[in-house]
């Protein structure tokens, strides 16, 4: 309920007064229901009171089967007891019981489109504060208020009311009142006076005026304007004759009326009456005169057909001749003495009004499907003009009308719906990437790594399946359309790929070479066999010709004689057996051996029941007193590999003497060449042989192989077919080339054939065509060349592995039919009709009625034709032919009295000498010829003159250079892809600038008559990008470790810096280079320490009966460089490990004859780990001579000690190294890469050891060594082709402008190229002139043969030139050059070259001319629009020109009109300085114009500043401050009210100058200022010390002169005191007359 009141009381905004009214009624209705209820029989006591009443509930949704307003809603009705409950129906009166249904309007979605919310205009802003309450002194913003609006719901296409419900269904009900504002009250502001008009009479009295006029009008309540005009009475000089009272005044015409009827007729009479006279006349006698007539007789026919859209009829229109008086009063005409009296009657055109056609029906919708997306489409309807207007001041009105519509129903399609589609992505390629640098090196094949692809993108139309699209198999793809027909973000057209770098081949070093061995065990045929050495692969290939065809050779062999599969290998050798059981003497030593094969594995023992058993070796157990040796060494390594005519392998070894013998009965020592042992070996020659493979051939297919099943991928790619490879295998000799297969073991040779898989063949798929580009539709005007129309497919799938080519254009273009030459109309103009007078009856007493001739009217036909001549319909010429020319015009029909003349010819030609000039003639006619009047050539001249045009041109330049433009031409790109750097982006190119031409009068006109194509071109340079550029790779440095993991290193460094936006170099240290560092690892057995045997001890204390004692024992160390054959190379030391470097020298012990000897010391016992010092190790020595009876038992043959950590005892762990930098391939420049790091074995002392020390303890090594890196890809910016140039900015003038653009197709990524700031280029256009008409100043008010009334003025309309700007002004040109410009002028179609205005009469007040239009005013608050929207005003002013007419004024003039282009204005108070007491203070709009009104006059400005009481005293001013001062040379005397009492004159100080020779200082009198000094120039100055202010109080200048004063006095006592003060006589220095340089020197006395 109070919903509803509140709706009511806001749809009344009128009865403000009753609003509050409303709801204290509706509240009470509840109370009065309720009382009603009890007491409703209370005066009759008849009815018992109403205890029950019905209730309803709210009504429900409206059903139904159909829409609209068949539908039914229902609603709940229960009958209730007052107190609230709910009781039986029966309680209820049953003829007041409410229905619970009702008819209702069912909405559906359709009804969308036929009902809509009609909103009712704001009204006017009411205040919502009341107005009794205060006001501020100053509006500041304006006064909040509450406008309300009318909401309707309508039935569109009826536009009838409809229930609100209907439109709420689709859309809640707008607002219907919101808050606004009421701005402050705005007065009208006027603008200043313009000066003084002259004097209204050149003699006696008159007045004089002037006028401004308004530049904002009064709003929101503001003041009205003020008088616009002000007058002043002004003195001429006397009046010798009577001024003249009374004037002629012609009144304004009357409405144009038709001749009266009658006499229409009887014109119409006599007219057909001569005609058929003439036809009698003529037509008997002459048949082919007759046919001429027929002719003209239809075309006229023909003509009056065509002019039915011009209806024109001449009539007739009068006007009154007044005398009037001074006063404004008529007069008798003979006051009015004047020999020719003004024509009172004109032919004329009698007005037409505009006529049209009904509307024709609404044209289908230009949109034939349906989408809720898209916008809607429109429809058309038109109508027709029946009647042009003639003389009518209203346009037609509009012919045709638009409006929004959507097609609808069942038969209406889905729109059509468009996505982009891509190609397949290009093959991946690296050279886009590569810099500069990289290019000009070359050796560009085979590069791998990071790549770019690149795709086209199309568009397509969507099919019914948008789904078909993603099936791989089906190819055939929907065909090209426009791309501007997809809307969304296209597709990216270029991405980064990865081409897999290859792996190479790396294998392990060569084993030893093996034993002589059968070529195939299996098959042992024979004598010949081959030494075979092998290394491994380490790291498998990819990549390459796959497989492991690039690897090295893995086998080498060497033939050799006498081949065995398997030996006896002696692992030990046993104790020295004595023969017979003896305790010393001779014996043998038994070989442990095991059964081997040609590899070195062990094997059973029965495979070599055929080799030879090695046999017990002889030995000696020394008995006691016999010579002692050592055992012997280890053969060394073999010398020589192979064995030739220079070369012959050999092995040493050697033993020492442990003891010497005794010299009774002991075996004596052997000499010394029986200690060392030489054998030969590798006796093999060096003629190594091995298989060498070629690589794979390519993959044919195998038709023999049928069965294999086609589905199989091979390394992810589908492959159809099996196939065969082959590749060459030769026998190849070592450093000598290729021998026959013999030499190399045949069941080792590499394989020739091997199967693989051929990939399916891709052919080449294409869209199929797109439709033909359209040809010009409209019309081809004068010769533009023939148009082609083009259409093209897109390569969807490139070939691959022999597929189908793409052999199909992808382009084609044909001509297209050459369209039809655009029609052009032109209007045809009729012979002009006879001339039409006014009716005689009208004209009767004025001369030459009774005549027939004087002035009239005189119409023609008009028709549209064909360029060809044939006929066309009006509304075409309207729209092609330019104006429509004029259909009557005055005419003259000659009166006896008058003279006749020929038209002027055309003016002759001009011979183009300057200077020269042109005529055109006319000649007399008829009896005019006879006449002298018509023979006085100053009045009527037969000859007219002009000069002809000088044409002296002169060009020159205008405006900036253009950027700097490259020549254009298309690059070829390859499927699209577009590498880096294709497009010309430097180099030579050109810049224009604009060349103008003008004639001699300074008027442009086209560059062509300067002999200018309209450019000044100038080459110019666009420096091409120049990237950084960086040296080589330089070699890796060293391993930084010889013994496990370390870096090696290598660097480039910078060459050249990157200049014009070429690429930057990476990150330089601060020496400008660049490093890459990787690990590597040194083998820690690749140098080794390699001992002889010990010495025999010399003894350093001999004594010569035992040969034994204490000496010392040497050995030769050697670091040699370890192979797989053993130690070969002798090595420079510092290889070695130092740490591990073997004594070369040590002290010992010679035993005596008798004494015990022991072996050497055994390999030490491992400790037990951790390391601990309570466990121990231990090594041992075996006793190999008993001593004698007498001799020194042996010692104990065992030696311990503690386990020491980090002395003999270490631990072992595994330490990795840190990731090396992300390592490419050398063939990528950037994309998938690999960091690598290596594996240490540290000893707990910190030293890397050997990695088997880790093994050996079987530590957990679960790091990973490689992982995959992502080195960043130096993509260069790249931009699409320049845009063709734009338009011109202007179409003509010297600023305009093309412009064409360029965007970023691929932003830069990494180290590429950066994009150029540049992705816009201007050049200037070519001057062409600015034609356009112009009117001229009207003529001044002119009445004919009166002196005052209604009258007519004129114009002239003139074509101009001028260059598009501003400052230009225009420069009148022959008309010729705007005969293709429509006249427009001020936007406005019609030309007026003639209008009516009123001469005012002497003595009358008249209204001057409407004031142009003043700028475009916003409503604004602090520079911001409040949104009233902009507006202009214009007024007329009051002229009065006799005083006493005053009474009979017109109101002055006001015209407001709204606009858009407004700007906010302020409003200021201006000063000027003061001159005296006074100043000027005027209101200042902001653009500087100076106004009356618009300032707030609070804060206005004082003007006057006079003294109150003035200033009567001598020399005295009133100052600033309002109150009374002396002039300069006089000071003030106050009285003891504070006023000025007088002025007196002030002592003036003299200053003396150089030139004065007098030093004293005088006091002369005081001088006025005013008066010229006495003294000479340049003879003394004179300041003026005037100490007090006019407030009576020192000035502040005094107080500074004491204060100087007094610190002069204390530097004078100062200065007294100290030249007073006796002084100490300085020490005579003896030799200060030779030094008197010291005087003058405050520092080394000896300078």
């Amino acid at each position: 309920m109070g919903l509803r009141a509140r709706s009511l009381a806001s749809r009344s905004p009128g009865a403000a007064g009753s609003r509050p009214a409303v709801l204290p009624l509706l509240l009470l209705l509840p109370l009065l229901l309720r009382r009603g209820a009890h007491g409703a029989a209370a005066p009759g006591e008849a009815e018992a009171p109403t205890l029950y009443l019905w209730k309803t509930g709210p009504w429900g949704r409206c059903m139904g089967d159909e829409c609209g307003p068949g539908g039914i809603q229902t609603r709940a009705v229960w009958c209730a007891h007052v107190e609230g409950w709910t009781t039986l129906h029966t309680n209820c009166k049953q003829p007041e019981r409410p229905s619970n249904q009702q008819n209702c309007f069912k909405v559906c979605d359709w009804h969308k489109e036929l009902y809509d919310w009609r909103l009712g205009p704001w009204n006017q802003c009411q205040p919502v504060i009341s107005r009794s309450l205060e006001k501020p002194l100053e509006c500041v913003k304006g006064e909040e208020g509450i406008q309300v609006r009318e909401i309707t719901c309508i039935q569109k296409e009826k536009d009838i009311p409809a229930d609100d419900i209907i439109c709420e269904y689709f859309e809640p009900k707008p607002l219907l009142e919101q808050a606004c504002l009421i701005p402050c009250q705005q007065d009208c502001i006027v603008s200043e006076f313009s000066a003084w008009s002259e004097c209204s009479k050149t003699c006696g009295s008159g007045l004089q005026h002037r006028t401004r006029h308004v530049v904002a009008p009064p709003q929101f309540g503001g003041s009205g304007c003020p008088n616009l005009t002000e007058f002043q009475v002004c003195q001429s000089t006397p009046c010798e004759a009577e001024e003249s009272m009374y004037s002629l005044q012609v009144g304004p015409w009357s409405t144009c009326s038709t001749p009266h009827s009658r006499q229409a007729r009887q014109a119409r009479r006599r007219g057909k009456n001569k005609e058929r006279d003439k036809d009698r006349g003529k037509g008997v006698k002459d048949p082919e005169a007759r046919e001429l007539i027929k002719k003209k007789r239809n075309r006229n026919r023909q003509n009056r057909q065509e002019n039915k859209y011009w209806d024109i009829q001449i009539g007739y229109q009068t006007r009154e001749v007044m005398c009037t008086n001074k006063t404004g009063k008529a007069a008798d005409l003979s006051f009015c003495q004047q020999e020719k009296l003004p024509v009172t009657f004109q032919a004329c055109v009698i007005t037409k009004e505009c006529q049209v056609s009904e509307w024709s029906e609404w044209s289908p919708c230009s949109k034939t499907c349906h989408d809720m997306t898209s916008p809607k489409g429109t429809r058309v309807r038109t109508r027709l003009i029946r009647q042009f207007p003639i003389g009518s001041e209203k346009e037609c009105p509009e012919l045709e009308e638009k409006e929004p519509c959507v097609s609808q129903g069942h038969g209406v399609a889905p729109c059509a719906t468009y996505s982009w589609r891509t190609t397949e992505w290009s093959e991946c390629r690296v050279d886009p990437l590569l810099s500069q640098q990289d290019k000009r090196r070359g050796n560009q094949t085979a590069l791998c790594g990071g790549g770019v692809q690149t795709r086209e993108v199309y568009c397509v139309q969507d099919n019914g399946n948008l789904f078909s699209h993603l099936n791989t198999k089906d190819k055939e793809a929907s065909k090209p359309v426009d791309m501007k027909s997809c809307t969304g973000p296209s597709p990216n057209t270029t991405q980064l790929c990865h081409i897999p770098c290859p792996i190479e081949c790396e294998v392990s070093p060569w084993s030893a070479w093996g034993p002589c061995t059968y070529e195939n065990c299996n098959d042992q045929q024979g004598k010949k066999g081959f030494k075979l050495r092998k290394r491994r692969i380490t790291n498998e290939p990819t990549g390459g010709s796959g497989g492991t065809g690039n690897c090295p050779h893995l086998l080498e062999a060497i033939p050799c004689e006498e081949p065995s599969c398997y030996d006896w290998k002696a692992v030990r050798l046993g104790d020295c057996e004595p023969d017979n059981g003896k305790e010393c003497g001779p014996g043998t030593q038994v070989q442990e051996v095991v059964c081997i094969n040609s590899d070195g594995e062990e094997v059973d023992r029965q495979l070599c029941r055929d080799a030879i058993f090695p046999i017990p070796v002889a030995c000696d157990a020394p008995c006691p007193k016999d010579c002692v040796l050592s055992m012997w060494s280890a053969w060394s390594s073999c010398s020589h590999t192979c064995s030739g005519k220079t070369t012959e392998g050999k092995q040493i070894r050697a033993r020492s003497i442990l003891a010497y013998a005794g010299d009774e009965g002991g075996a004596p020592c052997p000499n010394s060449s029986a200690l060392q042992e030489v054998r030969s070996c590798n006796e093999h020659p060096c003629t190594v042989y091995h298989w060498q493979t070629g690589p794979w051939g390519q993959c044919i297919e195998d038709t023999s192989v049928s069965s294999f099943n086609t589905t199989t991928t091979w390394n992810g790619e589908a492959s159809c077919s099996v196939g065969m490879q082959t590749r060459k295998v030769i026998c190849v000799r070592v450093n000598v080339g290729q021998v026959g297969p013999k030499k190399c073991p045949e069941s080792l040779r590499p394989e020739t054939v091997r199967p693989c898989l051929l990939p399916c063949r891709k052919d080449c798929v294409v869209t199929p065509y797109s439709d033909w580009t359209s040809c010009p539709s409209s019309c081809r005007k004068g010769d533009s060349g023939i148009k082609k129309q083009t259409r093209h497919r897109v390569v969807i799938q490139l070939p691959a592995n022999g597929g189908r080519d793409c052999t199909d254009p992808l382009y084609e273009e044909k001509a297209c039919e050459a369209p039809q030459v655009c029609q052009s109309y032109r209007w045809k103009t009729h012979k002009w009709r006879r001339c039409q007078l006014v009716p005689w009856s009208v004209q009767q007493g004025s001369p030459g009625a009774q005549e027939g001739c004087g002035p009239g009217r005189q119409a023609r036909a008009i028709t549209c034709r064909k360029q060809d001549g044939g006929q066309a319909g009006v509304h075409e010429c309207l729209r092609y032919a330019g104006p429509v020319p004029a259909l009557t015009q005055a005419c003259q029909i000659p009166c006896q009295d008058d003279c006749q003349f020929t038209s002027w010819s055309k003016f002759s030609s001009c011979n183009g000498d300057c200077g020269a000039v042109r005529t055109r003639k006319r000649t007399i006619v008829g009896k005019s010829k006879k006449k002298e009047k018509c023979k006085n050539s100053h009045l009527y001249p037969l000859i007219e003159t002009q000069y002809c045009p000088c044409d002296k041109y002169n060009a020159q330049p205008v405006g900036n250079w253009s950027d700097c433009i490259l020549p254009e031409g298309k690059v070829e790109v390859l499927l699209g892809m577009k590498a880096q750097g294709d497009i010309k982006e430097c180099g030579q190119g050109y810049r224009y600038q604009a060349m103008a031409c003008y004639d001699q009068n300074g008027r442009l006109v086209e560059t062509s008559r300067c002999n200018s194509h309209g450019y000044i071109e100038e080459a110019c340079i666009i420096p091409c990008p120049s990237d950084c550029k960086l040296s080589e790779w330089s070699n890796w440095s060293r391993c930084s470790k010889s013994c496990g993991s370390g870096v090696k290193v290598r660097s480039k460094w910078l060459r050249e810096k990157p200049y014009n936006g070429g690429r930057p170099c990476p990150k330089l240290d601060h020496v400008n280079q660049v490093y890459e560092v990787v690990p590597c690892h040194s083998d820690c057995n690749q140098y080794v320490w390699v001992t002889e045997p010990w010495s025999v001890c010399k003894v350093t204390f001999v004594n010569m009966r035992d040969n034994c004692g204490e000496g010392v024992q040497t050995r030769k160390v050697r670091c040699m460089q370890n192979t797989a054959d053993g130690p070969s190379d002798h090595v420079e030391d510092y290889l070695c490990d130092p740490e591990e470097m073997p004594l070369g020298s040590r002290e010992c012990k010679l035993p005596c004859p008798e004494d015990c000897v022991v072996s050497e010391w055994g390999p030490w016992t491992q400790c037990t780990l951790p390391c601990n010092q309570s466990s121990f190790r231990q090594r041992s020595a075996d006793p190999i001579r008993q001593p004698a009876d007498e001799g020194r038992a042996c010692p104990d043959a065992v030696e311990k000690e503690p386990c020491n950590l980090n002395k003999n005892c270490f631990h072992y762990d595994y330490n990795v190294t840190d990731w090396s930098t992300c390592q490419l391939s050398e063939k990528a420049v950037c994309g998938n890469g690999m960091k690598t790091r290596m594996l240490d074995c540290v000893r707990s002392d910190g030293k890397s050891v050997n990695l088997k020390y880790c093994e050996e303890l079987g530590l957990e090594k679960n790091w990973q060594m490689n992982a995959s890196c992502m080195v960043e890809c130096p993509v260069n910016c790249q931009l699409s082709d320049w845009s063709p140039w734009s338009q011109c900015s202007q179409t003509c003038g010297l600023t305009g402008k093309m412009i064409r653009r360029r965007t970023v197709t691929q932003p830069f990524q990494g180290d590429g190229r950066p994009c150029p700031a540049l992705m816009e280029q201007s050049k200037p256009c070519p001057v062409k002139p600015c034609y356009q008409w112009q009117y001229g100043q009207w003529s001044p008010c002119q009445v004919q043969d009166a002196q005052c009334g209604e009258g007519t003025r004129t114009r002239n309309i003139s074509c101009v030139v001028s260059d598009g700007s501003a400052d230009d002004f225009s420069k009148v040109v022959d008309e010729e050059f705007c005969t293709d410009i429509e006249p427009i002028i001020d936007g406005n179609k019609k030309t007026v070259l003639e209008e009516t205005c009123t001469q005012p009469c002497p003595g009358d007040c008249y209204l001057k001319d409407w004031s142009s239009w003043s700028l475009c005013q916003l409503t604004c608050v602090n520079g911001e629009d409040l949104g009233f929207g902009g507006i202009q005003v214009r007024s007329r002013a009051v002229i009065i020109q006799e005083l006493e007419n005053q009474h009979l004024c017109p109101e002055q003039m006001l015209e407001t009109k709204s606009c858009d282009d407004g700007q906010c204005y302020e409003y200021k108070w201006m000063a000027s300085a003061w001159k005296g007491s006074s100043r000027t203070v005027w209101c200042q709009r902001s653009d500087g114009v100076n106004v009356t009104g618009g300032c707030l006059v609070v804060r206005q400005p004082d003007a006057d500043r006079s003294c109150n009481p003035p200033c009567s005293q001598p020399y005295s001013y009133c100052s600033e401050t309002r109150t009374c001062s002396c002039d300069e040379g006089y000071t003030e005397v106050m009285s003891s009210n504070g006023t000025l009492e007088q002025c007196t004159l002030i002592p003036v100080v003299v200053m003396p100058t150089v030139e004065d020779k007098r030093g004293d200082v005088k006091t002369s009198r005081a001088v006025h200022p005013t008066q010229p000094s006495s003294n000479p120039a340049g003879r003394g100055r004179t300041w003026f010390l005037q100490p007090f202010g006019p407030d009576g109080r020192l000035k502040t200048w005094v107080y500074g002169v004491a204060a100087g004063a007094f610190v002069l006095l204390i530097f004078i006592v100062s200065m007294i005191y100290l030249a007073c003060k006796k002084p100490k006589k300085p020490q005579r220095r003896q030799n200060n007359r030779l030094k008197p340089l010291t005087l003058a020197y405050d520092g080394d006395a000896d300078m």
